[in-house]
């Protein structure tokens, strides 16, 4: 077992590795900008270390600076959290070529699941049901049109290195696929320098299902149910649960063991996340996650395991500690993301926390790295704090996450509270009736959001 990782990342997803590593006897480093030396992680961490100014591209995302890192302090591995350098294969590489160890999958895991193109084909060879979409990249706009013609309107054209709902577009029909194809590639140039897209026909109403998947590197792997993650604003998720609501445990089981035996074949390491859209009893790939997700409570709080510590487990070498036949459903749970935005246009609102206050009681778990007094950055993510709920079934989770809400104290800043009070009144999310559109057309419905 490793003496001591040093966490690549900040805000609560970086505190919450601080403790999965101190319940296993592990010392911690934490890494910070300038703008960070007071954030929690780092106050919370055994050793801390400065590597550069605010700007996240030259601290969180400066490989040398989080190398130096560890060979000043000793660090034998790199948790690397979510984002930043999580999904970053040359990052892997250089980790490896400086023996130390990436707390997560290989680098050639994560460069072909980070191509799209790539990752589909993986996938539909190793069984795994996708979109109907062309094979390969398309290039020019008269191939894009014949493909639109040849799958049925409506179509979305999606860039190969795009994700976070930036570089896709959907094209209702021919008249809209010049512009549609036009901005995916532009945007997919200028957001990731890679102006490549692909175009898959687009599903009218599916729900957005993610499968948790777990290997051990040496050909074993499990699956931990799913996560419904439709409630969804410009493709950022806002609200997930487990189980999902409109998922049978029939299915369950068939496209959990497609997943995980999927990933065994390829000898996947660690934490991975496989996503569909489900549509009509139908499931489609559309990506894998490599890396650990912003969700991953809800998956805990239903299963009864620590994700966080299992990647630390397998990274050093030790078999996973539970089997698929180890692993039971016990309840529902839901986790919203808390983030400092003023609504009804959800802008960026940093500044002051006043006063903060968790709530806490039965099936309540709060992930945030805020206290009072502290002063949230302009510089990275808005998201603050997540309130994870978990209760003996689906009425008891919503009546739990109702009452914690109602306990959550946030001064000094706008956040999202006030969305999940104004969704915990609507009889479609109280009885699971959504799919990926229905947020948005809400919003703009009540809040004029567009």
């Amino acid at each position: 077992m490793f003496e001591k990782i040093l966490i690549a990342n900040r805000g609560e997803i970086a505190l919450r590795v601080v403790r999965a590593a101190r319940e296993m006897g592990i010392a911690t480093v934490a890494v910070h900008s300038t703008a960070d030396s007071d954030a929690m992680h780092v106050r919370m961490a055994d050793e801390s270390v400065c590597i550069g100014p605010p700007s996240g591209a030259q601290s969180y995302l400066s490989v040398p600076a989080i190398i130096a890192a560890c060979e000043v302090t000793g660090a034998e591995a790199i948790h690397p959290g979510y984002g930043f350098l999580s999904e970053n294969a040359g990052f892997v590489q250089v980790v490896e070529d400086h023996d130390l160890t990436f707390i997560g999958p290989t680098a050639e895991h994560i460069r072909i699941m980070g191509d799209k193109i790539t990752a589909k084909d993986t996938m539909k060879k190793l069984g795994v049901p996708c979109v109907p979409g062309s094979d390969g990249g398309v290039a020019t706009l008269e191939e894009a049109k014949r493909l639109g013609e040849d799958m049925g309107y409506p179509v979305i054209i999606k860039a190969t290195a795009g994700g976070g709902g930036r570089g896709m577009k959907v094209a209702q029909n021919a008249g809209e696929m010049e512009k549609a194809f036009l901005t995916a590639r532009a945007e997919g140039k200028s957001n990731f320098g890679n102006d490549e897209v692909y175009i898959e026909k687009y599903l009218t109403t599916p729900r957005h299902i993610e499968i948790q998947v777990f290997g051990d590197g040496k050909g074993r792997a499990v699956h931990l149910g799913e996560r419904d993650c439709s409630l969804q604003r410009r493709h950022q998720k806002v609200f997930e649960e487990a189980p999902g609501p409109a998922i049978s445990a029939e299915e369950r089981a068939a496209i959990g063991k497609t997943c995980a035996d999927a990933v065994a074949r390829i000898n996947y390491t660690g934490a991975g996340t496989i996503e569909f859209l489900y549509e009509n009893g139908e499931f489609y790939f559309i990506e894998m996650n490599t890396r650990l997700q912003v969700e991953h409570p809800v998956t805990e709080a239903i299963f009864g395991v620590d994700l966080v510590r299992e990647q630390i487990r397998v990274a050093s070498g030790m078999e996973m500690s539970f089997q698929q036949e180890d692993l039971t459903i016990n309840g529902h749970s839901i986790e919203v993301r808390i983030n400092a935005e003023k609504l009804p246009n959800f802008a960026p609102c940093p500044g002051r926390i006043t006063q903060y206050h968790a709530p806490g009681g039965l099936g309540v778990r709060m992930d945030s790295a805020l206290y009072d007094g502290y002063s949230i950055p302009p510089y990275y993510d808005s998201l603050i704090g997540k309130l994870i709920v978990h209760g003996r079934d689906r009425p008891e989770a919503l009546a739990r996450l109702n009452r914690a809400l109602g306990e959550l104290i946030v001064d000094g800043v706008d956040t999202t509270v006030p969305l999940f009070h104004a969704l915990l009144q609507e009889e479609d999310v109280l009885t699971g009736n959504y799919n990926i559109h229905w947020l948005e057309h809400w919003l703009e419905t009540n809040l004029g959001d567009g």
